[in-house]
């Protein structure tokens, strides 16, 4: 069984960042991309970011530049540092964990383990 836990969201002001920490206990760590997800009140999950073994990375338009994926494999963590918050990027942000290894799968359906969330409130 795998467990993803998320932690370091909170209220922060527009302008501000803000890095949230995904920890991942039971199999094997280096057989996952990790992915970030989010969900805004009213709207559908979207693909934030997300991370390969080797540490490369992808991220989604709107928070390109502004947002980055990254791992410590050794630590089996997972983060997404976040500068220069926008009111739209209120959201309950996931960690998630997927079994395709080579590529970061943007499509929910594509990860297998997921952690329950962790809410981060922009205020204007």
């Amino acid at each position: 069984q795998v467990a993803l836990v998320e932690s370091g969201g909170g209220l922060v002001e527009a302008g501000d960042s803000l890095t949230l920490s995904c920890t991942v206990s039971g199999r094997t760590f280096s057989n996952y991309a990790m992915g970030w997800f989010r969900q805004a009140t009213g709207k559908e999950l979207e693909f934030v970011a997300g991370v390969l073994w080797k540490g490369a990375n992808t991220s989604t338009d709107s928070v390109k530049g502004r947002f980055i994926c990254s791992r410590d494999n050794a630590k089996n963590m997972v983060y997404l540092q976040m500068n220069n918050l926008r009111p739209e990027d209120t959201a309950v942000y996931r960690c998630a964990a997927s079994l395709f290894p080579h590529l970061v799968p943007r499509d929910r359906s594509r990860y297998t383990y997921w952690g329950q969330g962790t809410q981060v409130t922009v205020s204007s």
